[in-house]
């Protein structure tokens, strides 16, 4: 009797053993597919990559401290013509 019982827990063990690993497998296996079915939406819409977004954003930043360098220098030359008039 407890040979058979210690087979039967064996088996059980196996079991779930092979469950888990199956669960797993079904896991990566809807990951995977979620993932292509995100790329495909993603290359379908127009979007831009982290690389762009942020060469963008720099050339967002330089232009706006350009800005503020032309605002300041009309700003003087205004206040030179005012100056001499």
């Amino acid at each position: 009797m407890s040979q058979s019982r210690n087979s039967i827990v064996e088996e059980f063990a196996r079991l779930a053993s092979d469950a888990a690993g199956m669960a797993t497998g079904v896991r990566r296996e809807a990951e995977t597919l979620l993932k292509t079915q995100l790329e495909r939406l993603l290359s379908t819409m127009d979007m831009v990559s982290r690389e762009e977004h942020e060469a963008v954003k720099e050339m967002a930043a330089a232009a706006r401290d350009d800005n503020e360098r032309l605002e300041a220098r009309i700003a003087a030359l205004e206040a030179k013509l005012e100056a001499k008039g």
